[in-house]
């Protein structure tokens, strides 16, 4: 009998989520939509994704990503930042600003 390799699970991107968002603005109640600032530091992310943009974009001013292992910021995942002032990107695995990532903000 030969045996059909299993394939292997497509892996999941750890990003940004709202109980992540949360637990890191318990400062501010726990409400996002209102955030100036965020540490999400040292939690393994490998992407920013949709949520945060979605959630506080609109208001969020600092955002502290270092020490994670994000590779590629998209247009898609910045886009709605219209506040951000400062982003701290130290110690990831960033090579690419894809769909030209950080422009227009």
């Amino acid at each position: 009998t030969t045996s059909t390799p299993t394939p292997s699970p497509t892996p999941i991107l750890r990003s940004i989520t709202l109980p992540l968002i949360r637990k890191r603005s318990e400062h501010n109640s726990g409400l996002v939509s209102t955030l100036e600032e965020l540490a999400l530091h040292q939690e393994e992310l490998q992407s920013i994704g949709p949520v945060l943009g979605r959630t506080c974009g609109k208001t969020l001013k600092i955002l502290l990503l270092q020490n994670n292992v994000i590779e590629r910021l998209e247009y898609n995942e910045m886009k709605f930042f219209r506040s951000l002032e400062y982003v701290n990107l130290a110690l990831n695995n960033l090579t690419t600003l894809g769909d030209s990532g950080l422009s227009g903000m």
